[in-house]
């Protein structure tokens, strides 16, 4: 079976780099729970009108992360390190440790599935409302009433697009390996995205390979 299940009807809503504060979302989205410069590290404001997007990104620039990103409430860093309960919630901890200093949640993927439409997303923040919530984004608890419905689930404008999703709609996710992830508009653009990261290494490797050997043999 799956490792991670499908956490199923899970009430959805859109959330982007850049946003201004609002009644219902007090939080100003220029920063996320692991990157304070987070617009400055995408590239500029993740525009969410449909009619300044193309092919899911702004048309405006090139994002410079993966423009297929999602949030969840749980934030796995404290202040000096991790959260207490990390090692034993977060599934992965120990194969993803690198130090108290990074996340070990920042940029898993996430598969989010709407109807017969699956995408794929980087986790890149800690919301809606909470920041502690390991009992639904690890465990079985759906998310508590909130002032979005309860919504346990933020989405980007591409995967709002990508799904056809309304600003709050309900949609199914679980965690992926990167192994399962397909290929998509996801797989393509972005400095902490695993696709481009492993197509640049083997990059690397192969003009490694190609290079003529340092003393080559000399042929008898």
């Amino acid at each position: 079976g799956e490792r991670y299940p499908w956490k199923k009807n899970i009430v959805t809503t859109v959330f982007w780099i850049g946003e201004q504060p609002t009644r219902n979302n007090p939080t100003p989205n220029r920063r996320s729970s692991w990157d304070k410069d987070w617009s400055r590290s995408y590239g500029g404001f993740d525009d969410p009108n449909p009619a300044r997007r193309s092919n899911y990104i702004p048309v405006k620039f090139t994002p410079r992360q993966n423009p297929f990103y999602c949030a969840l409430p749980y934030n796995d860093k404290s202040i000096n390190g991790h959260r207490p309960e990390a090692p034993r919630v977060v599934p992965w901890f120990k194969e993803a440790y690198q130090g108290p200093g990074v996340s070990t949640c920042k940029d898993r993927w996430v598969a989010i599935r709407k109807g017969n439409r699956t995408a794929y997303a980087q986790w890149e923040d800690a919301g809606p409302f909470r920041t502690d919530y390991w009992q639904y984004v690890f465990g079985n608890e759906r998310p508590k009433p909130n002032l979005n419905r309860g919504a346990g689930l933020d989405v980007s404008p591409a995967v709002r697009d990508y799904l056809g999703l309304n600003e709050t709609d309900v949609t199914d996710w679980r965690f992926v390996e990167f192994s399962e992830v397909s290929r998509g508009p996801w797989s393509t653009l972005g400095e902490n995205n695993t696709f481009v990261i492993s197509n640049r290494k083997r990059g690397r490797e192969l003009a490694q390979a190609s290079k003529p050997a340092q003393n080559p043999a000399i042929p008898r």
